[in-house]
């Protein structure tokens, strides 16, 4: 997908504030005349060379490497200069007005990455790592998110649009030549094939959520009755006092947030009011606020105190939890009970978990981490080929699934084999969305438009 592009593109690719060493880095037809104008002659290809960093106006601002990468083998595949000076800010915006009056423009967010999209250097989802790994809050996310920009999610895309053009190719050629005893596919084959296609898909899907999942994390709410240990909990799953702990109930009247990454998995875990009937307005608001929040929780844990077991107030809780998000039952202070940390599936499935977050030291705290994990989808050590995923990813794997599966069908009730076809097709252009040979001008506005400046 390369397309021309006529002008060049400067910006600065170091983070804000002062360092030791900041960066301008050119891309663009222009970036030979930029690094005259600042930095003299062009210095030999990928070789660093000290250079005297000049202003717009042609004062020594400067001293720095200047190294130049000519197209094709550069991030963009076009000509790309990096300045590579002192980190002040005023040394870097004063590089970089020079290279604008040389005839570059600022670029804008992401537009490097975009441009080596377009020039064929990345596929969609390669350059979606390079942000995700920017960004990746922990080291399995990293590693993740670096698999994903040598290609791994990429090749497995790819693995699945090779079996699917396979049967896409062999199907047409027997709708073509349908007048010709030449059997190209029995119904049989296309059925056993296309259900293959199904299976692979799927595992793919399972793949690309246990991505997403180390990308953007889980959003933990924990809820239960007034004063049975929720600001305790969140306290120990944060390691610090983020939330006041005190033996009068109703002590939390607002949501408390923190952002925590456990066992490379990143966490929002919410501390919400205690629930329960109450004649205080603030407390009143509390306590809907607290509703809202398990509506949008993505796993929650309902706490009781084990001392008392279940009461039918909170059976009565528990019944009003919104029944497509999965709950963990945690029976806490264990210790004031005598009895023993532990883990039990109920009749119904739900994971009951005895644990005590105020012991000194707790007890339990392993078993919930897991559990989390396992509600993650994340349950083990993670894969040596994971790569990360957006939701943008799954949202085109599932409507590719729902494609394949409906192929399946009309190929199991023997329909015309032309609406088979329509399906395969329309799933081949779902998993295209995903490397991008078939995207709309806007879906690429909005992806690298998120990226930072200068990547």
């Amino acid at each position: 997908m390369k397309r021309p592009v006529a002008d060049t593109i400067a910006a600065i690719a170091t983070p804000p504030g002062r360092g030791a060493i900041g960066m301008v880095r050119v891309s663009g037809p222009l970036a030979w005349a930029v690094c005259e104008h600042i930095a003299g002659r062009l210095p030999p290809p990928r070789q660093a060379v000290l250079r005297n960093f000049r202003d717009a106006a042609g004062e020594r601002i400067d001293q720095g490497l200047a190294l130049y990468f000519p197209a094709p083998h550069s991030y963009t595949g076009e000509d790309v200069l990096e300045l590579q000076g002192h980190g002040g800010p005023l040394l870097l915006d004063l590089l970089l007005q020079s290279a604008c009056a040389a005839g570059a423009r600022l670029a804008r967010p992401g537009e490097f990455s975009e441009r080596a999209f377009l020039n064929g250097r990345l596929d969609l989802a390669q350059a979606e790592g390079v942000a995700d790994l920017i960004d990746a809050s922990s080291r399995a996310a990293a590693r993740a998110a670096l698999h994903s920009l040598q290609g791994e999610f990429s090749r497995r895309v790819q693995g699945l649009l090779d079996e699917l053009i396979a049967v896409r190719a062999d199907l047409e050629a027997a709708l073509d030549f349908a007048d010709e005893d030449v059997p190209w596919i029995t119904p049989q084959t296309l059925h056993d094939r296309t259900a293959g296609l199904v299976e692979i898909c799927g595992d793919l899907i399972k793949e690309a959520a246990q991505g997403r999942r180390l990308r953007e994390g889980l959003t933990v709410a924990i809820a239960g009755q007034p004063n049975v240990g929720k600001s305790t909990l969140l306290n120990r799953l944060a390691g610090a006092e983020a939330a006041i702990v005190s033996p009068h109930a109703g002590t939390t009247r607002d949501l408390l947030r923190e952002h925590i990454v456990a066992d490379g998995l990143p966490l929002t875990v919410i501390d919400t009011a205690g629930l329960r009937d109450t004649a205080d307005p603030v407390e009143q608001e509390g306590v809907r606020r607290a509703w809202a929040a398990l509506e949008k929780a993505e796993l929650i844990l309902f706490l009781a105190d084990d001392r008392d077991g279940l009461t039918d107030a909170d059976q009565r809780l528990l019944a009003r939890l919104p029944a497509d998000v999965e709950t963990l039952l945690l029976f806490n202070k264990c210790d004031l009970s005598g009895r023993a940390p532990g883990r039990e599936t109920t009749p119904g499935g739900r994971v009951r978990l005895r644990l005590s977050a105020g012991a000194e030291p707790p007890q339990g705290m392993d078993l919930l981490a897991a559990e989390i994990k396992r509600a993650a989808g994340l349950s083990g050590a993670p894969a040596e080929g994971l790569f990360t995923a957006r939701a943008r990813h799954l949202d085109a794997l599932h409507r590719a699934q729902a494609a394949l599966r409906l192929a399946r069908a009309h190929g199991a009730r023997n329909t015309a084999p032309e609406l088979i076809a329509e399906e395969l097709r329309l799933a081949q252009q779902a998993l295209d969305e995903i490397t991008g040979r078939f995207s709309s001008e806007d879906l690429l506005g909005r992806i690298f438009s998120s990226f930072c400046i200068g990547k």
